[in-house]
C-alpha cells in the first residue's frame, strides 16, 4: 500500500498512460476505418465491445507477464514469436488497407453500400480484437520496460480503451464525413504495416517519424479541405 502514497508512483501512472494512448493511435485509426463497414447504429456497439474484449485480453497478457517475455527469446536464428506476431500483424495491415483504398476507387456509390452490409458485425470484432493484439505488443513491452508494478500497467491500459472507445467515435464520424481523410488514414495503415515488419526484421524506425508525417499530411488535408470549402462558397455567391 505504500507505493500509492509515493510521488514516483503517479509520475510513473501518468507516463505510462500517456505512451499507451500514443501508441493506440495507430488502433484508433483502424478501428474508425473498420467500424464504418458495418451499418450505422451498430458502429458504437462494435466498437465498445471489441475494445472491451481487447481490454480483457491485454489484461490476462499483463498477468502472464512471464509467457508474454518469453515470445521476445529468439526460436529461430535471431526471430522470434514476437517477431512473426509483428510481421503478421504488418501484413495483415499492408493488404487490408490496399483492399480498402482499391475499392474506395475502383466501386461506385451505390456497390459501397453493398460492400459495407457484406461486412459482419461478428468478423469487425475479431478484426479489432486481432489487430489490438498486434499494436498491444509493443506498448506492454513499453510498459513492462517502465515499472514493475502489474497494478499500475492494468490501470494505464483500462485508461488508454477508455480513450480509445471515446475518441474512436469521434474520429470514425469525422472519416465518414470527408472521404479523403480515410484514403489518407489508410495509406497510413500501410505505413504502419511497413514499419511492422522492419521491427519483424530488427530494423528500427522511430515512432516519432512516422507520427511527425501522420499529422504533417493530417495538416495539410484539412487545409485542402478548407480551401475546398471556401471555394464552393465563392461558386455559390457568384451564382
Amino acid at each position: 500500500m505504500e507505493i500509492f502514497f509515493q510521488l514516483e508512483t503517479y509520475v510513473a501512472l501518468f507516463t505510462l498512460t500517456i505512451i499507451e494512448i500514443i501508441l493506440g493511435i495507430d488502433n484508433i485509426i483502424f478501428i474508425s476505418i473498420i467500424t464504418n463497414k458495418v451499418n450505422k447504429e451498430d458502429r458504437q456497439k462494435a466498437r465498445v465491445i471489441g475494445l472491451l474484449l481487447a481490454l480483457v485480453l491485454r489484461i490476462i497478457m499483463l498477468f502472464g507477464l512471464t509467457w508474454f517475455i518469453g515470445l521476445t527469446k529468439p526460436i529461430f536464428l535471431d526471430f522470434s514469436i514476437k517477431d512473426l506476431i509483428l510481421f503478421l500483424g504488418g501484413v495483415f495491415l499492408i493488404i487490408k488497407s490496399a483492399l480498402e483504398i482499391s475499392h474506395k476507387i475502383n466501386v461506385n456509390f451505390d456497390e459501397k453500400i453493398i460492400i459495407k452490409k457484406s461486412v459482419s458485425f461478428g468478423s469487425v470484432i475479431w478484426q479489432i480484437v486481432a489487430v489490438d493484439f498486434v499494436f498491444s505488443v509493443d506498448s506492454i513491452l513499453t510498459a513492462i520496460g517502465l515499472t514493475e508494478i502489474l497494478l499500475l500497467m492494468i490501470v494505464a491500459v483500462v485508461i488508454s480503451i477508455l480513450f480509445m472507445i471515446f475518441y474512436s467515435s469521434k474520429i470514425s464520424d469525422i472519416i465518414d464525413r470527408y472521404p479523403s481523410l480515410e484514403i489518407l488514414a489508410l495509406c497510413f495503415l500501410i505505413l504502419i504495416g511497413f514499419t511492422l515488419i522492419l521491427e519483424a526484421a530488427h530494423y528500427e524506425i522511430p515512432k516519432g517519424f512516422i507520427y511527425f508525417a501522420l499529422f504533417f499530411t493530417l495538416g495539410v488535408e484539412l487545409l485542402n479541405i478548407k480551401f475546398r470549402r471556401v471555394s464552393l462558397k465563392r461558386i455559390k455567391i457568384k451564382k
